[in-house]
């Protein structure tokens, strides 16, 4: 008994864990990602900080992007330019 309740405790953290540390990661990796395409634009983005869905419940692309120097609103369109808003 008190062994299957230690395997699936142990099978619980081992699930559950990947996905806290995956979702870190991807904000890491969006950020990154979006500041290089504004960059290559001609937008200032010393170091990108953090990178967020504008509104996550939508399907649209729109991630509002925090660097060292500046914040921007910026619209992903797929084979286009990305559309670039600065925020002060």
């Amino acid at each position: 008994m008190v062994r299957t309740l230690l395997s699936r405790l142990s099978l619980g953290l081992i699930l559950v864990v990947p996905t806290c540390l995956s979702a870190h990661a991807v904000e890491e990796t969006s950020a990154d990602i979006i500041a290089v395409q504004i960059r290559e634009q001609g937008y200032a983005c010393d170091k990108a900080l953090s990178a967020k869905k504008e509104h996550p419940e939508l399907d649209d692309a729109v991630w509002i992007l925090k660097c060292d120097n500046a914040g921007y609103r910026v619209r992903l369109i797929p084979d286009m330019a990305a559309k670039v808003e600065r925020l002060d």
